[in-house]
């Protein structure tokens, strides 16, 4: 072999050498969420194309299913092999991760980001555990929306939204009659919970939900409030259909999207759901607040980072949390999903009219958490399970009900 060739052989293993010592150094990414729907899947996709605009290498770990992903996660954590990134509600339920050691902190990123800045405090101090910042947020969600359909609405003879839940149940009475399915329930026990809490709200207020979920209240006024609540729930029984139990709650937006069901109750993510199927707000369909709702319920989602020793995987996770709280980014997701960016400092023209809203009970304070937040995982696990065995027993009052559910705080 003559010294040219000898060369030329040289020179091609040290770019080969190179290119493949580049490629092990670019940010590695798993990341694991529970975002599989339409809406959610398009949300995702906008972290995804920004974090390998920017170098990245993205592997998409999504699990149908909050609790089966939830589940996944936590097996994957005892043996050993975590994903880079999980999608987290913000709260309690990451305390247990953080406290064990389990997770990375991303205060570096926060700080050089001045996340402290741009995010409403509560927030700020939702992603924060014992002092550093340990989630990247993407958005924050109302739960006490009503999402109806214009033409099953025209076809009942209703031109307004219900102002009281006795017009709400009138209105549920003539979609039934004009052989309009009238509501689309998800026959899931988190689904069912979060109808109890906009239902709760409607009945005790901001200051009462706080009371009952923070303090743990169970005087006159409390109790009294439950006992409605459970009334309310129970009365809906008569209008959903026989098919509901273990229903997604994407397949009952479908129902509301086809004009097939007259309303869902569902968290703001379902817009994600019209948006993709190419409905438009305000003609094909429409959002309203659960009656008589004196302000939103909400809940935020973000990316947690479990400690991990591959250097690749740990560069991953920081351009993770830079590009979930990047300010086009955070908007962007939000179009796609139906939610509400997280930042302050965002261009808010964009969002619609039930982000705008949203938006507005936020910024005046008239938000109450999300179970998820503000409970124990063990307590929030026991209200999905009361208000799931109540819905499907209709033999119990609410008398007994409300016992039940002080009980979970006991």
């Amino acid at each position: 072999m003559n010294n040219r060739m000898k060369l030329l052989l040289m020179g091609a293993a040290l770019v080969t050498a190179s290119m493949t010592a580049h490629a092990e150094d670019k940010p590695q990414a798993e990341v694991m969420t529970s975002w599989t729907s339409g809406s959610e899947a398009a949300a995702l996709g906008v972290v995804k194309q920004e974090f390998e605009k920017r170098g990245g290498t993205w592997k998409d770990s999504s699990i149908a299913g909050f609790g089966a992903a939830d589940a996944a996660f936590q097996n994957r954590l005892v043996a050993g092999d975590p994903p880079t990134a999980k999608q987290a509600v913000l709260g309690l339920a990451n305390t247990d991760f953080v406290n064990q050691g389990l997770m990375s902190p991303i205060d570096n990123v926060a700080k050089a980001g001045k996340w402290a800045d741009v995010l409403p405090k509560s927030i700020y101090d939702l992603i924060s555990y014992n002092g550093k910042v340990y989630l990247s947020p993407t958005g924050a969600h109302g739960e006490s929306w009503v999402f109806y359909s214009k033409d099953a609405f025209a076809k009942a003879g209703l031109t307004d939204e219900p102002k009281s839940w006795d017009e709400f149940f009138s209105a549920l009475d003539k979609l039934k009659a004009s052989g309009i399915q009238p509501v689309a329930w998800g026959g899931q026990s988190w689904q069912e919970s979060k109808v109890f809490n906009m239902i709760l709200l409607t009945q005790v207020g901001i200051d009462g939900f706080l009371k009952i979920y923070v303090d743990k209240d169970k005087g006159d006024a409390s109790t009294a409030g439950v006992k409605k609540t459970l009334d309310i729930l129970g009365k809906l029984r008569a209008y959903v259909d026989e098919g509901a139990a273990g229903r997604n709650w994407n397949d009952a937006t479908a129902m509301v999207i086809t004009g097939k069901a007259g309303v869902q109750f569902m968290g703001d993510w379902a817009k994600g759901e019209f948006v993709a199927a190419g409905k438009e707000l305000g003609k094909d369909y429409g959002c309203m607040l659960a009656p008589q709702s004196p302000g939103m319920v909400y809940v935020a989602d973000s990316f947690s980072f479990p400690k991990i020793a591959d250097a690749t995987a740990q560069k991953g996770q920081t351009l993770l949390a830079e590009v979930a709280m990047d300010p086009a980014v955070q908007v962007e997701f939000s179009l796609k999903k139906g939610s509400v960016p997280m930042r302050t400092d965002v261009d808010k023209s964009k969002l619609d009219i039930c982000a705008q809203k949203g938006l507005e009970l936020m910024s005046a304070g008239k938000i109450v958490p999300d179970q998820a937040l503000i409970l124990s995982p063990q307590q929030a696990g026991a209200l999905n399970d009361f208000v799931d065995e109540f819905w499907t027993n209709p033999s119990e009052d609410s008398a007994s009900g409300a016992e039940k559910f002080f009980a979970i705080f006991e």
